[in-house]
């Protein structure tokens, strides 16, 4: 199974880094570039709004899904038509209840951005859940293909607009989102017509006892996947609700200045979740021995991860001067506080998926509410004095507290052994990598054919070099033991 993640989880990170990096820096940051912070600020709490009630999407099937046809595979045939036509339903519930709050909170303007980004919203859900068929049968490289597809598509079109010339107007924040919305599309009805293919799809089915089943069996991961949405996307929402319309949206703009990276760098990381799922419900079921699995690939994300979070604190600022041309300060401070937290995300990204595998839904979602909880008397204590660092910081309490806790709780329930010696060598680690940066930053080191304004990237890349050799040398990465699993398990 070690070396069925490995493989996989190559192509996939192949995929995702040879596409999304040019989404996220080229197309993403480019629109904001071009309509402007305030503007993309707009745009921005809108956009995160439309992610609060998406539960109603999903109502957890489509975790439950992927866990359920990882360990039953014969039950996409029989589970596929009602489930189809619930998420069709729900996605009606979701607009009405959407429309309803956003009513008496939003302009027309706003409201009308919100009619199409509530509309990618459902597509996003139907993509999500026919992928999550794909990916428990096991077909990790068509699903990987599908991962990628919409950002290829929305680059495209994005691309057109920007440098094609095929239009005279200034380039506007609609039009980036009405290219998510084509991109969508033609990503669900790719998904949908390679899963009714697999599922022997003849017709939807409506039955009622099916429908309250399956409510009954996703509800503990429906509630989990709502506390989590609702701590993850309230700070942008909070930063316009809590300060003047037009401070709201500035500050939101630089939030998303400085959540841009951290976006990126989540994207990735969470690819690990999408493999693990699966993998490990399948082991849970068998009765496999999940230790070795659970250390590989903690270690296979922890180290970049906190490779990724110091550098960032260190050249922040560097970085920020490389993406935008306004507010560079501002921005760098709180990207370094969401990068902190990209440590504990990962963290979550494993051991969460591990407890999610293996049904303790009960305890994270009680970890989630009260991450909930901290979240948002965090921003309402720090936004009013600190506005966008202020909702930075309390993103970076809430997502170390719940990552602290489901380690904790993983380790109690699988009775994991603690490994004193592996958690020394990772505090080597990051002091390591600290000391790296910090010396990066005192010898500068100019590399030829890099412009005078960018010579901080000598050192910067010096810097990752050194953190991987230290990696290869505390034996975090090891050649010679993924070439031995690569070779000999199956």
């Amino acid at each position: 199974m070690r070396r069925k993640f490995l493989t996989n989880l190559g192509f996939l990170l192949f995929l995702n880094l040879l596409i999304k990096p040019f989404w996220v820096f080229g197309i993403d940051r480019t629109v904001q570039n071009l309509v402007g912070v305030e503007a993309f600020g707009f745009y921005f709490v809108v956009f995160n709004f439309s992610f609060l009630f998406n539960i109603l999407l999903d109502l957890g099937i489509t975790n439950f899904n992927n866990r359920n046809i990882a360990q039953n595979h014969h039950l996409l045939s029989k589970h596929f038509s009602g489930i189809l036509l619930m998420k069709i339903l729900l996605g009606f519930l979701y607009l009405a209840v959407t429309f309803f709050v956003a009513f008496w909170k939003y302009n027309p303007d706003q409201l009308k951005i919100l009619g199409v980004l509530a509309l990618n919203q459902f597509l996003i859900s139907f993509i999500l859940y026919l992928r999550s068929n794909i990916s428990g049968l096991l077909m990790f490289k068509t699903d990987s293909v599908l991962s990628v597809l919409d950002r290829l598509l929305m680059i495209i079109f994005c691309g057109v607009l920007i440098w094609g010339h095929v239009t005279t107007t200034p380039f506007k924040i609609e039009w980036f989102v009405y290219s998510q919305t084509a991109a969508y599309a033609l990503t669900a009805l790719t998904a949908l017509a390679i899963v009714i293919r697999k599922a022997k799809f003849r017709r939807l089915n409506w039955n009622w006892p099916f429908f309250l089943m399956i409510m009954k069996q996703s509800a503990p991961f429906a509630l989990l996947v709502l506390f989590m949405t609702f701590y993850n996307r309230l700070d942008p929402v909070m930063l316009e609700s809590l300060l003047d319309k037009t401070k709201g949206n500035h500050q939101a703009g630089i939030y998303a200045s400085g959540f841009r990276i951290f976006d990126a760098v989540n994207m990735i990381a969470y690819l690990f979740s999408v493999l693990l799922i699966p993998v490990f419900s399948r082991m849970i079921k068998h009765k496999e021995n999940i230790e070795h699995m659970v250390k590989m690939a903690f270690t296979m994300i922890i180290t970049p991860a906190i490779l990724v979070a110091i550098g960032s604190y260190f050249y922040s600022v560097e970085l920020m001067s490389l993406l935008y041309n306004t507010h560079i300060q501002d921005s760098a401070n709180v990207f370094q506080v969401l990068m902190g937290g990209f440590v504990a995300v990962s963290t979550t990204y494993i051991f969460g998926t591990l407890l999610t595998a293996n049904g303790n839904l009960k305890e994270l979602n009680i970890i989630a509410c009260c991450g909930l909880v901290i979240n948002f008397f965090g921003n309402v204590i720090m936004i009013p004095k600190m506005l966008a660092i202020g909702s930075a910081y309390s993103s970076l309490i809430t997502q170390f507290t719940t990552a602290v806790v489901q380690v904790i709780l993983a380790v109690k329930v699988f009775k994991m052994k603690l490994n004193f010696r592996y958690v020394f060598t990772l505090l080597l680690y990051v002091i390591g990598v600290a000391m790296f940066n910090m010396l990066s930053r005192i010898f500068h080191v100019h590399i030829p054919f890099i412009p005078e304004h960018l010579s901080w990237m000598g050192g910067f890349l010096l810097m990752i070099l050194a953190s991987v050799v230290l990696a290869l040398t505390l034996r975090l990465w090891s050649v010679s033991s993924l070439l031995r699993i690569l070779r000999t398990e199956r």
